[in-house]
């Protein structure tokens, strides 16, 4: 599970937990309740207007008690199953199995307060982050 420079292996781990659903069962229950006390331990230290807790399993989990808001970056499954296997260089296979472990984009998105679309490039992704941040602002402002 580690490399030989002493680092854990990502892509054997994932293969592991992806290629055996009761491997990753095993290890989400695991590693879930130590990652949710992390969470929480985080949040409380924070003192900005308003936070971001990015959790790729926010709405798998219930990780999503923890906040009071849900901005879901939305994205075609075709574009993401894309980009999974470009940056992790891995294949079609392996990351449509990821994906299939995920909540369904339909319910995913129907569970969103708000939705950033992903789809095109990074500076369309910037300006909506930008008007979001604008609009949050102001209901932490109003005390909402």
């Amino acid at each position: 599970m580690l490399t030989d420079s002493g680092e854990l292996d990502r892509r054997w781990l994932r293969q592991q937990i992806f290629n055996d659903p009761e491997e990753r069962k095993w290890l989400e229950a695991l590693l879930h309740p130590i990652i949710r006390q992390a969470i929480i331990d985080w949040l409380d230290q924070q003192q900005a207007p308003y936070t971001i807790l990015t959790s790729p399993l926010l709405l798998e989990t219930d990780q999503h008690r923890l906040v009071d808001k849900i901005v879901v970056v939305d994205v075609p499954e075709k574009i993401q199953l894309l980009r999974t296997c470009q940056r992790d260089e891995m294949t079609e296979d392996s990351a449509q199995k990821i994906i299939d472990a995920q909540i369904k984009r339909k319910d995913r998105v129907e569970r969103a307060d708000y939705i950033l679309d992903n789809s095109g490039d990074l500076s369309e992704l910037e300006q909506q982050v930008i008007k979001l941040d604008a609009q949050l602002k102001t209901l932490v402002a109003k005390g909402l």
